[in-house]
């Protein structure tokens, strides 16, 4: 009776896992783009290195960005990018935890476009705020692929930015996210 009882179990776990609706990636991308409207240069990173997670089951979604992955055309804005304005070694990572609010309309196991809309807490730089961003899911057999832009404005996120520079970087950065996850 408790190998019948045990070998139940293992079978439940077993279909379990067959229905399991979760995917991850640790390569996502993400780009912002804080350049001022008259700015002789671009101050634009990318970063390459983004780890997240879906649960298509209860629609909630992760995020983690290590800072100091992001990239730019110049050393030197890099170097001032994680140094003076993120303090990437007090704080090294960006996290999203949230949910996408119409979940119910995303079917995970049909291809498929989906507009989504998903609420949740942002933190940067050591601040958090609760924020909204439209964006879609494209499902495609066993991987998703997420988009979404948004803007985030960084004094919201305590990011100063000195005058000497204030014609250069914007008050705002237009945040890009396109992500690849794949089901586990």
């Amino acid at each position: 009776m408790k190998k019948l009882i045990l070998i139940a179990l293992c079978a439940l776990a077993f279909t379990g896992s067959l229905f399991a609706q979760t995917y991850m990636t640790r390569t996502g991308k993400i780009s912002f783009s804080a350049t001022a409207a008259h700015s002789p240069e671009k101050i634009e990173g990318i970063n390459n290195e983004v780890a997240s997670i879906v649960d298509g089951k209860t629609g909630n979604i992760v995020f983690q960005v290590p800072v100091k992955s992001f990239k730019f055309e110049r050393e030197l804005m890099q170097e001032h990018f994680n140094e003076n304005y993120m303090e990437s070694d007090k704080y090294p990572k960006s996290e999203f935890k949230g949910a996408i609010s119409n979940s119910g309309s995303v079917n995970f196991t049909k291809d498929g476009t989906y507009n989504v809309s998903v609420a949740g807490k942002l933190t940067m730089h050591g601040v958090t705020n609760e924020v909204n961003v439209p964006g879609t899911i494209i499902v495609k057999g066993n991987k998703l692929l997420l988009k979404a832009k948004f803007s985030a404005r960084l004094q919201d996120y305590k990011i100063a930015v000195p005058s000497v520079v204030a014609d250069k970087i914007g008050k705002e950065a237009i945040i890009s996210l396109e992500s690849d996850l794949t089901q586990k």
